[in-house]
């Protein structure tokens, strides 16, 4: 059984809980915001395995040298806190603890990057196509646009579309999120969509990377666990 340092007890960490024992998990602790800013420094939650934070942007820069700290290998499913990766990064090299950080935990969403890439490589040498990406989700998520837009633009720059792509979020209702990438030329539109119907799939997806980071060292990411899109 592999014990779970369970960090943010909102819509997603209350799903991570709910579905632990599910994936041989079960839940040391919980820290919330209402914890203290040092509550994992001082924390007494016995053997822990794994930690998976589902917080705040602002957190991640807190949470995650304490528990590089107290070695203990981190899934970070929270967006919005990029530009402190460079220095994060090497606390935990330097500590030799094993970070998993996704804007994404859907096995789908991930696959269907690999399809936006090959598209956006295959549209970069047609000047006539511009590009934009639509997301939706519900009315109380904090960013826009989402992490994920921001990870499929990267993804398509990466990939040699080198045009502007339009980026445009709408927060409405509880939709669990809905992302299109499009390509549009003088006579023909191509669209690509992924949907979620039940956010449980990024709980899932999580627990799975706590499996799979456990005992391991580096910084790693969905595709590094998935072993995806190795050639491309």
């Amino acid at each position: 059984m592999i014990r779970v340092l369970l960090i943010g007890h909102g819509r997603m960490g209350t799903q991570v809980e709910r579905l632990a024992g599910e994936y041989g998990c079960e839940i040391a602790a919980v820290v919330t915001e209402e914890s203290g800013d040092r509550a994992i420094d001082a924390g007494e939650f016995g053997p822990v395995d794994v930690a998976i934070d589902f917080s705040l942007p602002d957190a991640v820069p807190l949470n995650l040298p304490q528990l590089i700290r107290r070695k203990i290998n981190t899934v970070i499913g929270t967006t919005g806190w990029g530009g402190h990766e460079p220095g994060l990064r090497v606390l935990a090299a330097e500590a030799g603890v094993g970070v998993l950080a996704s804007a994404n935990f859907s096995l789908g969403m991930n696959i269907f990057q690999l399809a936006v890439e090959t598209a956006a490589r295959s549209f970069a040498a047609q000047p006539g196509y511009g590009a934009w990406i639509h997301e939706m989700h519900h009315a109380a998520k904090l960013d826009a646009p989402s992490g994920t837009a921001l990870m499929l633009k990267t993804a398509m720059e990466r990939s040699g579309y080198d045009r502007p792509v339009d980026v445009s979020s709408t927060r409405a209702g509880h939709a669990p999120g809905v992302h299109r990438v499009g390509f549009d030329g003088i006579s023909e539109s191509v669209t690509l969509t992924h949907e979620v119907r039940d956010r449980s799939v990024f709980a899932r997806g999580a627990l799975e990377a706590a499996n799979w980071l456990r005992g391991r060292q580096g910084w790693f990411s969905m595709r590094d666990m998935l072993e995806i899109g190795r050639n491309t």
